[in-house]
């Protein structure tokens, strides 16, 4: 025997508890990770990862306590206590591989498959061989190895896959690069458990266990397959533990959500009240000199006539700044964008004074946050506010639609353009900074005589 293998054989026992070590470590450290208050499916499939790795590292520690306390055990203890063992190993890898299945969008009955296949398993293994052909020896090492051509091969490549599909759709929107980058470890070493964990087995009698084993590995490379799972472990326990800092990173915008919510609420309050005492008291003593100067004028004049309009125009701001409060102290509904734009395109100064074409190519329950659709009604309104104003147009089409994961919405007139000299005013300004906090873009363009088009692009997510 060469010193290496040598070396391994003699320090096996040492071996068997690091790497029981290793798995119970990383099973106990995602267990005491409560996150309750997580939105991510992570924080609800990380228990059946922990559940594997405290029962598989217990497992391990089987392979190394039995034998030493087999002198000191009555043969039915060593047969009932290693059944246990082998029991033990299977539910480990049902475990990892209900941690894949549960990352995946699938339809419920998948989520049963793991307990399925154990099921088979242990109907084989603890029913067909424990009845017809136990021999203690072989017995263990066939339920060890069809554990592993069962469920611990098929578990690690579905755990691979959905870590890794999960982290591409879901943890990449929080823009937090390194986490990313350790959950795409994770699934590596996922992937490379499978092999070293689900195709080396113990030897057996049957193909491809009687070819590709424990001990046939050993010959080739030198080094035990335990070794390599080891390895293997670690680096899962290190890059999962520390990919925990995603829950830190979710927890804070939450709060940084919850603060900004207050901080909207206060100065909407804020607003309320000037407009109430200030611009609303205002406009109305201002209607109110206009009505009575005109049951002072000509009945019939054209200075009558203007009083008139003027005090229906007061009216009207009075309507709107009454409205606006009320707006202010409600807390609006979901409501999906098409519902929002057909009732916006409703209110008086649109719905009389220019003709619109609206083309919604939403799903009809696409919701938005409160405060995205809020910048977004705000922006189409300030964008039609303009074209009756300025751009003398008799109609506008306006398109929404869904592409690459973001939503466009298209305002386009018919008017006479924008002048080329144009200087961006309180109104524009205010329409892209909407469009920045959305995380979009906003885009302006015009031709003389051929009108203007608005585009707003902003990503589905709001982050």
């Amino acid at each position: 025997m060469t010193p290496l293998p040598e070396f391994m054989e003699l320090n096996r026992n040492i071996i068997l508890f690091l790497y029981g070590l290793v798995f119970f470590s990383l099973g106990i450290v995602l267990a005491l990770q409560s996150r309750s208050y997580s939105r991510l499916d992570l924080a609800r499939s990380l228990k059946w990862l922990a559940a594997f790795g405290i029962i598989h590292g217990a497992y391990e520690w089987g392979s190394l306590f039995i034998p030493l306390q087999s002198p000191n055990l009555s043969e039915e203890s060593i047969r009932f206590w290693t059944s246990i063992q082998v029991f033990s190993l299977a539910v480990s890898f049902a475990c990892l591989l209900k941690f894949g299945v549960s990352l995946l969008k699938s339809p419920r009955w998948i989520q049963f498959i793991p307990f399925a296949i154990l099921g088979l398993w242990t109907l084989i293994v603890f029913g067909l061989l424990f009845a017809v052909a136990y021999e203690p020896d072989l017995w263990r090492n066939t339920g060890n190895a069809l554990a592993r051509y069962m469920i611990s091969f098929p578990a690690g490549l579905v755990a691979a896959y959905g870590l890794r599909r999960y982290t591409l759709e879901r943890i990449a929107l929080f823009n937090a690069p390194h986490i990313t980058r350790l959950l795409r470890i994770a699934g590596v070493s996922l992937f490379l458990y499978a092999f070293f964990s689900g195709l080396i087995v113990p030897p057996v009698t049957f193909f491809p266990g009687n070819i590709v084993n424990n001990q046939t590995f050993v010959n080739v490379f030198t080094l035990p397959a335990l070794v390599f799972r080891s390895a293997i472990g670690l680096v899962l326990a290190i890059t999962m533990i520390r990919a925990l800092e995603i829950f830190d990173i979710e927890y804070a915008r939450h709060i940084e959500i919850l603060e900004q919510q207050q901080i909207l609420a206060r100065e909407r309050e804020r607003i309320a009240r000037e407009l109430h005492d200030g611009t609303l008291q205002t406009v109305y003593t201002a209607g109110l000199l206009v009505e009575s100067a005109a049951h002072l004028a000509e009945p019939g004049s054209p200075i009558s006539e203007r009083l008139e309009r003027s005090v229906m125009a007061l009216n009207h701001a009075i309507q709107g700044l009454r409205h606006s409060l009320t707006e202010l102290h409600t807390d609006k509904p979901a409501e999906s964008v098409k519902t929002a734009m057909m009732n916006m395109l409703q209110e008086e100064q649109f719905d009389t004074l220019i003709h619109v074409d609206l083309s919604i190519d939403l799903p009809d329950n696409q919701v938005l946050s409160p405060i995205q659709m809020d910048h977004l009604l705000s922006i189409t309104r300030e964008a039609l506010a303009n074209v009756v104003r300025h751009a003398q147009a008799q109609s506008v089409e306006i398109q929404a639609f869904l592409a690459d994961h973001s939503i466009s919405i298209s305002i386009a007139d018919n008017g006479i353009g924008l002048p080329t000299t144009l200087t961006p005013g309180y109104g524009l300004r205010n329409m892209r900074d909407r469009a920045r906090l959305m995380g979009g873009d906003l885009e302006i363009s015009s031709e003389a005589g051929k009108g203007t088009t608005v585009l707003l692009k902003f990503p589905l997510d709001e982050k």
